[in-house]
Formats: C-alpha cells, structure tokens, sequence
C-alpha cells in the first residue's frame, strides 16, 4: 500500500513538472537568452576593457622609449586619458611623467589629476603613496592645513607610508622656522615600531643636532 502511494506520489510529482514546463517553457527560453546574453556581453565587454587598456600600456611605452616621435600636445593627451581609463599602475606612471617632464604645468590640473589616481587605485599601499607625492610636490605651494589634509588619512594609520608623511610635515615645519611642530613630527618617526632603521639614524641625528638644548 505504502509503495502504491509512492508511485502515486511519484507520478504526481512528473506530471506536475511536466506541465508546469509546458505552460511556462516560453518564459523559460526568454529567461535562459536572457542569462545567455548577459554573460555574452560581460565577457565581451571584460574583453573590450582588457584589449583598450593592453593598447594605452603600448601608447605608454612607446612614449617612454621613443619620446621624440610625439609633440608634447600628444604626451599630454595620451598620458590624461591613461589616467581617465584607470590603466592599473600606469595611471600613476602617467601623472609622474607628466610632472618630471614638466608637460603639465598648471597646479590646479595637476592637483585634479593626482586626485584622480588616488581615487582610482584600489591598493591601499599604492594609493598612499600617491598621496605622499602629492604632498610632496606641493610641499612649497600649500599651507599647514592643506598639508595636513591631505597627509592625516596616512599619518593617522599603520601604513608604510606613515613615517615618510610625518618625515615630510618634520621638514615642513622646519623650513617654515617652527621648530617645535618639527621636533614633534620628528620625534613620532623615532616611537614608530617599523620604521626604516636608516630613516631612524637620520632623524635621530637631526634631533640631537638640530633641537638639543
């Protein structure tokens, strides 16, 4: 008896199946196309990404290795738009050769450029580092509390980049004859736990022979 009642059961579960499959299999087709398209169109679309950046990365070499065959108009150019379509790396590689090479020249464009590496780089240590170079090179340019702006996000973390921030804002402040922000920023490198034992040597030095008493 049991064993009729699970061939009942069994059959009724087929049929059931069957015609939900037959009242519904236009929707099936469209739903399974659906899907089928999508996918089609995020591996061409991944592929389209990967081929335009493959050939903004050989733009870029061949502007370092053959700087001559190209008008600084086309560097500029060609460098800006690796940096707009997030080539990886090459984007911060872009904006640095842009500034050693002196294309650019214009503090506000270069500041919105740096700002859009920074955003794009999804390595903490890299875009940190790209931070401190901002504020590197607009050490001369910016006050106090631009500097410490842009430079308290690391200094206020555990990055790698944290002693060479506060190294930075130490020589800031000794420029600008505030002697004891100076010593303070110096001193912080000295308490950090991993810091560069050169780095360490060096401030050390300057702390006995430019603050002692």
């Amino acid at each position: 008896m049991d064993d009729d009642i699970a061939v009942i059961n069994q059959n009724t579960k087929i049929f059931l199946i069957k015609n939900f499959f037959k009242k519904n299999i236009k929707k099936i087709i469209i739903l399974i196309v659906i899907i089928f398209i999508i996918l089609i169109s995020f591996f061409v679309f991944d592929e389209f990404k990967k081929s335009k950046k493959e050939k903004l990365t050989e733009v870029y070499n061949s502007i370092i290795f053959d700087k001559e065959s190209y008008s600084n108009k086309e560097i500029e150019d060609n460098m800006i738009k690796i940096i707009n379509e997030k080539v990886d790396t090459y984007s911060a590689l872009a904006l640095y050769y842009l500034i050693d090479n002196k294309i650019v020249n214009d503090n506000n464009k270069i500041s919105e450029l740096f700002d859009k590496v920074i955003l794009i780089n999804k390595d903490i240590e890299l875009k940190n580092l790209v931070v401190f170079k901002k504020a590197l090179y607009f050490s001369d340019k910016y006050s106090e509390n631009e500097m410490l702006k842009i430079l308290n996000p690391v200094i206020n973390s555990e990055s790698i980049w944290k002693q060479h921030c506060l190294l930075l804002m130490g020589d800031y402040y000794f420029h600008k004859k505030q002697f004891v922000k100076s010593k303070e920023f110096f001193k912080r490198i000295t308490q950090l736990n991993n810091v560069n034992p050169k780095i360490k040597i060096d401030v050390e030095k300057r702390l006995n022979r430019d603050f002692s008493e």
